[in-house]
């Protein structure tokens, strides 16, 4: 993961586009890449976008990454560390026996272990 940041910056930091990267900016990028993502299934079967927009899909999500990972070098944040922690939190949230094979939202399983 330090390698793939490194090299992020790195492009940034050849450009001198860090000056553009702050943390507001980053996270618009995130949901802006996240909805060009979102746009390539509009109207379309899951199947269907995958089968014609592979190399689309690839781009996009890699662009949604990339802001990803920046965002969290700019707030010193340890990625492997955060995701670790909140699937922490989620394995409280979604115990295995409330939640095997179910859609529902933690806050719609019956459990009384569960946090909100």
């Amino acid at each position: 993961m330090k390698s793939t940041i490194e090299n992020i910056n790195k492009f940034r930091d050849e450009r001198n586009w860090r000056q553009f990267h702050n943390e507001k900016d980053l996270a618009i990028s995130i949901s802006i890449e996240a909805s060009e993502l979102l746009e390539l299934f509009q109207w379309k079967s899951s199947e269907e976008t995958i089968s014609n927009k592979l190399p689309q899909l690839k781009e996009e999500l890699a662009d949604v990454l990339i802001y990803s990972l920046m965002l969290a070098d700019n707030l010193d944040l340890d990625v492997e560390k955060i995701i670790q922690d909140k699937l922490n939190l989620n394995a409280k949230k979604y115990p295995i026996s409330k939640s095997y094979g179910s859609n529902k939202k933690y806050t719609e399983l019956d459990s009384e272990d569960v946090d909100g």
